[in-house]
């Protein structure tokens, strides 16, 4: 370092720089290989390639794994996108490819289909949405769909969510593929760098650290209430089961406001805690004081009181004080550009 006049801090940094050229490389290399491999196998009849074997419906649980896709295996196999969810900027890197001439979504989609076949290092949700380009259509972004044309391409990759920000190998994979895309179908590329957007990832994950908080109340009974009788209770109280049987939800315009936290069906009730996860409710339903409204009277009805996480009364003062933190919190939240009950907030603290 000294021959070469570099303090400690430059040659950390240009270590750093290095081995992050390199996992690029080694991801170009892997990616250019496994499509030379996709290829030579599409030559073949799919029978040919894969054997036959028995198949079983989708089940709800499938069904909200593709709903509420994180941080697991991903799979590149078709764009991640549903109708609640759209690329959004403030929480996705977003890679834009832009054509001289329209291109069909069909060409695209058989591009992207084929990324199936690489090595799943990444754990991210990515996301695909195409510029409509036909005349009669209304301008807008869209799933690809293979009998539509467009103009424009949007591929994104979500950066954080409560596992973590996202990492550098992840990012670089997903990047290297876009860029290969863009060679492919001979386009126009505009992509932030990955240093730039590893940067973001961290600032998005510490903002939402901050953030993520779960409120409970707390319900203790003078006396176990048998399971049928406290069943029974919650029901009138507005309250579903849910679906394992073993919790509470309380509903407001068809959403999700609050649960309580599992208990067993098969034994007295001595005490019940009602649970709101913030980020997720927007505050213009005032989930916190129908919380408490309903802990109210839950302990009037069934002969409890309202304590604290130490089995101490809650008292107004305790209320207040979590009232002004709520302020605090739902400010923050949408100053961050993350609003509470949105769907960006939805996808952020999943």
């Amino acid at each position: 370092m000294t021959m070469l006049g570099l303090s400690d801090l430059q040659f950390a940094l240009a270590v750093i720089g290095l081995l992050i050229l390199i996992s690029v490389a080694i991801v170009n290399i892997r990616y250019a290989r496994a499509r030379g491999k996709a290829k030579a196998a599409s030559e073949y009849p799919a029978e040919e390639r894969f054997p036959r074997e028995p198949s079983l419906g989708q089940g709800f649980a499938d069904i909200e794994e593709r709903a509420e896709p994180t941080f697991g295996d991903v799979n590149f196999s078709v764009p991640l996108i549903s109708d609640s969810f759209s690329i959004d900027p403030r929480i996705d890197c977003v890679i834009t490819l832009r054509f001289d001439e329209a291109i069909s979504g069909a060409e695209i989609l058989e591009e992207i289909n084929a990324w199936n076949d690489f090595p799943a290092t990444s754990g991210a949700r990515w996301m695909c949405e195409g510029l409509n380009a036909d005349i009669d259509a209304a301008e807008d972004w869209e799933a690809l769909r293979p009998e539509a044309s467009y103009s424009e391409l949007q591929l994104a990759i979500q950066l954080a969510n409560r596992r973590g920000p996202i990492g550098v190998l992840e990012l670089s994979d997903f990047c290297s593929r876009a860029q290969a895309l863009a060679e492919t179908l001979g386009c126009q590329i505009d992509m932030p760098s990955v240093n730039t957007m590893l940067e973001s990832a961290q600032e998005l994950d510490a903002m939402a650290a901050e953030s993520d908080i779960q409120l409970s109340i707390n319900v203790l009974f003078d006396e176990a209430n048998p399971g049928a009788n406290f069943d029974a209770l919650m029901r009138k109280r507005g309250f579903r089961l849910s679906r394992n049987g073993r919790a509470y939800e309380f509903f407001s315009n068809g959403a999700l406001i609050f649960t309580s936290a599992e208990i067993d069906p098969n034994a007295p009730v001595k005490q019940v805690t009602l649970l709101l996860e913030v980020p997720l409710v927007s505050d213009t339903e005032r989930a916190f004081e129908r919380m408490l409204g309903e802990g109210m009277e839950i302990a009037q009805a069934a002969h409890g009181r309202l304590v604290d996480d130490n089995g101490i009364n809650l008292t107004e003062a305790a209320v207040i004080s979590i009232r002004q933190h709520l302020d605090v919190l739902y400010a923050n939240l949408e100053k961050g550009g993350v609003p509470a009950g949105s769907s960006t907030a939805s996808r952020l603290f999943s």
